[in-house]
């Protein structure tokens, strides 16, 4: 039985179709992460899950029965936002407990769930304060403890931490990973964050006006992206994206007096895709001298960026770009030409037409 199963879920305002028939199913358990930029219908679908909204059409199924119509309160979900809202006047463990509270749960329950909360998320010595006097971080840990002591079937997490800045974050990834791995709840998460997709998911769902691009755990998104959108994506810096034409198993990439040899796999599905792109890691290039054999790229270097744990070298081929992800102490000259090595077994081709891995 799935935790949660969307079957041909749409929604429209009007003429508009922000969902275009999404359907999931989803094991009790996972951590599905629901990716993709502002516009995609990420919210709208989480929405939808919560009962804030209602499908146009298809069928929203919790556990064993179809929640579609059922009251949000009535759904046996929870749901953490990005704003914190808590109550000012309240403490954190009223604030905690208040749900409960309004569920006329008995007082002595209502304190024992909320000091379990507590002691998950390590807050319990934050319990006697107001909201006021907690940072970011806190204050997110009181709101996902609200959540908590409803001990539902399914979390929803709604950008919840695009409001903290980036060392609270990744705290608070680390946290909510924890989390995870403690209770084994089934959660749905929404982010337009790559790396929070990345670093949380059991599996991820790329989505992109209104449809799910590809649903995939995050080794496979990464390593085997099925469309170009995917592809360019989740990755930072982006994977590099260089029109090319196929002939005779060779890729010659526009701009580039040389042709890339391709590993048979790929030529021999790209036969009848003359028109392609190749698409190249940053990470997946290395520095190359003319006698190395293999796999090569000749660019004329522009930008040189220090970040620290690497240097990123931005080029040219022509009018293309090229961005190579090297070690830190790795000696390039802006002006010069280079070649690159090409790591063969991250070499991901995709339909110029369609866009799609070939």
């Amino acid at each position: 039985m799935s935790a949660l199963e969307l079957i041909n879920v749409r929604k429209r305002y009007g003429t508009v179709e922000t969902l275009k028939g999404i359907d999931l199913s989803l094991a009790s358990g996972e951590f599905l992460v629901l990716l993709g930029p502002s516009g995609c219908g990420k919210s709208t679908l989480l929405n939808i899950i919560a009962g804030l909204a209602e499908a146009t059409e298809g069928d929203v199924r919790i556990g064993d029965r179809s929640v579609t119509g059922v009251h949000p309160k009535d759904r046996d979900i929870a749901m953490v936002f990005q704003s914190y809202a808590l109550y000012p006047n309240m403490s954190v463990a009223r604030n905690i407990g208040f749900g409960l509270e309004m569920r006329n749960v008995p007082a002595a329950e209502r304190i024992e769930a909320v000091q379990k909360a507590a002691k998950i998320l390590q807050i319990e010595n934050l319990l006697g304060r107001k909201p006021s006097e907690l940072s970011g971080g806190q204050r997110q840990r009181v709101a996902i403890g609200r959540a908590l002591v409803r001990d539902p079937q399914i979390f929803l997490f709604d950008e919840p931490l695009s409001n903290l800045d980036a060392k609270l974050r990744m705290e608070m990834r680390t946290e909510l990973k924890r989390l995870h791995q403690m209770l084994g709840t089934t959660i749905v998460y929404v982010t337009h964050d790559q790396i929070e997709a990345m670093t949380l998911a059991t599996r991820i769902a790329v989505m992109r006006d209104g449809q799910i691009e590809q649903l995939a755990t995050p080794d496979e998104i990464y390593n085997r992206p099925a469309t170009r959108y995917v592809a360019s994506f989740v990755g930072s810096p982006p994977m590099n994206m260089l029109d090319a034409t196929v002939a005779d198993g060779v890729a010659h990439v526009d701009g580039s007096p040389g042709g890339i040899p391709l590993p048979r796999e790929f030529w021999e599905n790209a036969a009848n895709a003359r028109d392609v792109i190749i698409g190249i890691r940053p990470e997946s290039l290395t520095m190359a001298s003319s006698e190395d054999a293999g796999l090569a790229i000749e660019a004329k270097v522009e930008v040189v960026e220090l970040t620290g744990p690497e240097l990123v070298v931005t080029s040219t081929i022509g009018s293309q770009r090229l961005t190579a992800s090297l070690p830190p102490r790795s000696q390039m000259a802006v002006g010069a030409s280079q070649r690159f090595n090409i790591d063969a077994s991250a070499l991901h081709i995709f339909d110029k037409a369609t866009g799609k891995r070939i």
